[in-house]
């Protein structure tokens, strides 16, 4: 399912290209004269690549192998005006719809045929099976059967769907703490205590944080 190969456009040339086009002054004063934004536009150029624009503006960071490793930090906001390369919007085409994630929630609480998550959800029949087909096709789901005669089926997570948990078990803190007065579940930890998570660095174990990432490019 990895669809980020081969997929990225030529890139465009930057600022400093621009700069050399002999016109280029003349037009900026044009457009400083009426009073407009002389770049503006100008990284919107059609098969630019915003990527590869937010890593020429970006700045080098240090990487396995010295020079050879280097990579550069991409500028996300200085990126040409285009719809982004993404993984989050990849993954809401599956997940991002208030149907599917609540029967993912229900598989996940052990509810596995259909009927039982129509009422937990409180979905119609039509559109839970719509919804279902689409996770299976997607291979977040799958079905067992466990009647012959006649035939019917259970939803189970597959590996795609188990691996969707700290997704979901973020949604659910979020939610108590900003959607509802008071949540109508706790979930405890084997502890004993109400489970709350950080999110860590599988690699050194330091907090991650919005400030602590740096977007690169995929290798």
């Amino acid at each position: 399912m990895d669809r980020r190969a081969d997929e990225t456009p030529p890139a465009v040339k930057g600022a400093a290209a621009r700069e050399g086009t002999p016109d280029a002054p003349a037009a900026e004063a044009v457009a400083s004269a009426a009073g407009a934004d002389p770049t503006d536009g100008a990284d919107r150029a059609d098969g630019a690549d915003p990527v590869t624009a937010a890593e020429a503006t970006g700045v080098a960071v240090g990487g396995a192998g010295g020079a050879a490793g280097e990579l550069r930090a991409l500028d996300m906001a200085a990126a040409p005006m285009a719809v982004r390369p993404c993984s989050i919007a990849a993954a809401l085409e599956i997940l991002g719809e208030r149907w599917s994630l609540l029967a993912l929630r229900e598989m996940a609480y052990g509810v596995h045929r259909f009927a039982r998550i129509a009422g937990y959800t409180g979905a119609s029949r039509d559109i839970l099976a719509d919804r279902l087909r689409k996770l299976e096709e997607a291979g977040v789901v799958e079905r067992r059967r466990y009647s012959e005669h006649p035939p019917r089926y259970e939803y189970h997570l597959t590996r795609a769907g188990r691996e969707l948990f700290p997704l979901m078990f973020s949604l659910l803190r979020w939610g108590d703490r900003w959607a509802v007065d008071t949540p109508a579940v706790d979930l405890r930890h084997d502890c004993g205590q109400v489970a709350d998570a950080d999110l860590v660095c599988a690699h050194c174990g330091d907090p991650v944080t919005r400030e602590s990432l740096t977007p690169v490019r995929h290798r």
